[in-house]
C-alpha cells in the first residue's frame, strides 16, 4: 500500500521525502531549548574578480535531545516548519567539539 501511495504522490507532483536537502555546518549557539543555531560556509568565485570568498548562512536546527554543542559539526535535513525561523532538524553530529 505504501508503494501506492509514493507513486501518486510522485504523479501529483509532491516532492520525495527522500530528496531533502541535507547541509553540514558548525553549531555556534546552543542556548536555546531544543534548538541549535548552525553556521554554513560556502566557497565560491566573487562575480567580478574571480577571488574565492566565504558566504555564510546561519540557520536554525532542531535538536530534540538537545545533544548537539557549541563548536560540534552537525548534518541538518531540511524539514517542514517547525517555527517561525526553524525550517531544518539534526540528523547526526558528525563530529564533536574537542
Amino acid at each position: 500500500m505504501a508503494e501506492l501511495n509514493n507513486a501518486s504522490a510522485a504523479q501529483n507532483g509532491a516532492p520525495d521525502r527522500s530528496a531533502r536537502k541535507l547541509r553540514v555546518g558548525l553549531v555556534v549557539s546552543d542556548k536555546m531549548d531544543k534548538t541549535v543555531v548552525v553556521k554554513i560556509d560556502r566557497r565560491m568565485p566573487h562575480p567580478q574578480y574571480g577571488k574565492m570568498v566565504t558566504r555564510t548562512r546561519k540557520l536554525k536546527a532542531h535538536d530534540e535531545e538537545n545533544s548537539a554543542k557549541l563548536g560540534d559539526t552537525v548534518r541538518i535535513m531540511e524539514t517542514r516548519p517547525l517555527s517561525k525561523d526553524k525550517r531544518w532538524r539534526v540528523v547526526e553530529i558528525v563530529e564533536r567539539a574537542r
